[in-house]
Parts: structure tokens; C-alpha cells; sequence
């Protein structure tokens, strides 16, 4: 599978962890920056890694900040993108099961390396259960045409 990497300089260091251990499950990264702990607007990576499950270069995203919310609400406002805010892995696995969440977002100082792991691992191994959960989907694509 193809990831694409996203993070402000609160989530550079997780990012990277996360790369690495991508890479060593075979997984594919698209890293979108950010590597120093200097300062950084989020929306610009959210951005990023939005566009590239936006436009299929990447099957999936991974952004994190210090919360993942902000980067989450960021990645929210392109077009297709369904971003959950995950900080527990039964979340990470209800994102996928049941929204279809395209793009994971994770807090670093919200979450420790392992935890992250193991909802990056939840997060990339549920599968979408369709099904009535579709209609909901839906109508959450609906909204994107409303202004």
C-alpha cells in the first residue's frame, strides 16, 4: 500500500517513527514533510497529503500535529477527504469500518510511539464494511457541494 506522511513540527519525530515502520511492513512512503521541530503551518502538509490520496498517488494518509485536530480539521476541507482523529485504536478501526476515513490524523502529544503504531496498524488493516454504512458515506459527499 501506498502512504502518504504528513506533520507540523509537533508530529515530525512521530512521522518519521511511523515512516519507518511503514517501510518495514512493506508499505510504500510518500513523506510530504515536515523534518525539524522548527515552526510550521499544519494546513500546508494537510494539504499535501490530502491531494495525494485526493488524486490516487497515495491509497491512503497519515498527518500528525501536536493534537491532530488541527491538521485533521485541515485535511477535512479538500474535496474527498474523509480524516479521523484517532488517538485510541478501536477509533482508528471504526474510521475505516464504518466511514471509509481516508486519511488517519494523529496527536503526538496526545499518543506515545507504541499506541500510535497500533492504531496505524488498525487503522491501515480494517477494511470499509459498506453496506448501510454507504448511504452514510454518502451524504457525507453530498455535503461537499453545499457551500
Amino acid at each position: 500500500m501506498k502512504i502518504a506522511l504528513g506533520a507540523d513540527h509537533a508530529g515530525f519525530e512521530l512521522k518519521d517513527n511511523l515512516a519507518s515502520l511503514l517501510r518495514d511492513e512493506g508499505h510504500q512512503v510518500e513523506d510530504h514533510g515536515t523534518g525539524s521541530s522548527a515552526s510550521v503551518d499544519y494546513p500546508e502538509y494537510a494539504a499535501a497529503v490530502g491531494q495525494a490520496v485526493q488524486n490516487g498517488s497515495a491509497d491512503l494518509g497519515i498527518l500528525v500535529c501536536g493534537t491532530g485536530v488541527g491538521i485533521g480539521i485541515a485535511a477535512n476541507k479538500i474535496k474527498g477527504i474523509r480524516a479521523a482523529i484517532c488517538n485510541d485504536i478501536f477509533t482508528a478501526g471504526m474510521a475505516r469500518a464504518h466511514n471509509d476515513a481516508n486519511v488517519l490524523a494523529l496527536g503526538a502529544r496526545v499518543v506515545g510511539p507504541g499506541v500510535a503504531e497500533e492504531i496505524v496498524r488498525a487503522f491501515l488493516t480494517t477494511e470499509y464494511e459498506g453496506g448501510r454504512h454507504s448511504r452514510r458515506v454518502g451524504k457525507i459527499h453530498a455535503l461537499e457541494d453545499h457551500e
